[in-house]
């Protein structure tokens, strides 16, 4: 098989919108090698693979025009990485419905940086959040723990932001595309990451966020990591859905304790309830994430 055509076919259907993961699963069950995907129109997916109509987008794109995406990823210094390809990330490729191609920019090598713990939580972040971040990165820093999380406000900018003062490593998982990160307070933050540090999406880089986009990219977030740290959630949080996608992929789930008249605890307090380590110290993560 041609893998450099391959891709381009790969890279081509991820751009077309309309296609979802469901469809490029079909296609790909259908047509492993895409040898049957050649003018990319409509009538052609259907000719080959009878997909429902509500499947099929309602515009055509021609390979060719596979090659000026990847010529100006490349001039941006954005990489697509698909799932066939040696650069994906190994714990990735065992979940659940793993994205057909992350885009990445920043430093590659940290996909396979063997230890990563996810670090998410409220977006209104407290001093007492920002404190406990303060107090247990240093140490997982020096205990060779790179941390990943979603470039969101609150927690995430804390987490991203100390990581990088404690002298480690941190990758974001962002929603929507590199051509329009959100928030945009965090765009220096962001430029800080892609120069020496790592952003990966799994969406091309002109896609605008979507709010459907912010929980789905959580599981990526739990997806690379071997355990998930929540620091501050409510009840009803986003955290606590990064925090399931863990549990359902045999993951480590972590969860720092709060006050019971804090309502920003009750998340974290119930996950502690149903069965995730309660961390004091940096301790209580890496004897359990002990490589």
């Amino acid at each position: 098989m041609d893998m450099d055509l391959f891709k381009r076919k790969l890279l081509l259907l991820h751009h077309w919108k309309g296609v979802g993961w469901n469809t490029l699963f079909h296609i790909l069950q259908s047509d492993p090698t895409l040898s049957n995907v050649n003018d990319f129109t409509t009538a052609e997916l259907k000719q080959h693979y009878h997909l429902p109509t509500r499947s099929i987008p309602y515009s055509n794109l021609q390979i060719n025009r596979t090659l000026s995406f990847i010529d100006s990823y490349e001039q941006n210094n954005i990489f697509p990485i698909t799932i066939f390809d040696e650069e994906y990330p190994k714990l990735l490729k065992e979940t659940y419905q793993p994205p057909w191609v992350i885009y990445a920019k920043g430093k590659i090598d940290l996909l396979h940086h063997p230890k990563k713990l996810a670090v998410v939580g409220s977006r209104q972040a407290t001093d007492y959040g920002r404190m406990a971040i303060q107090l247990l990165f240093p140490d997982l820093i020096l205990s060779g723990f790179a941390i990943v999380s979603g470039l969101a406000k609150g927690i995430d900018t804390i987490s991203h932001k100390t990581a990088i003062h404690c002298g480690g490593k941190t990758i974001a998982v962002i929603a929507g595309g590199f051509h329009h990160l959100y928030p945009k307070e965090n765009q220096k933050l962001a430029e800080t990451m892609m120069n020496s540090h790592l952003i990966i999406s799994e969406y091309p880089p002109d896609t605008r966020p979507e709010r459907w986009h912010f929980p789905l990219r959580n599981r990526i977030i739990s997806g690379i990591t071997c355990g998930t740290l929540i620091v501050e959630a409510e009840k009803k949080s986003g955290s606590l859905i990064t925090a399931n996608y863990a549990l359902n992929e045999g993951r480590e789930v972590f969860a720092i304790p709060g006050s019971i008249l804090n309502p920003g605890s009750n998340g974290t307090n119930e996950l502690i309830q149903q069965g995730a380590k309660l961390v004091k110290t940096a301790v209580d993560i890496t004897e359990e994430l002990s490589f």
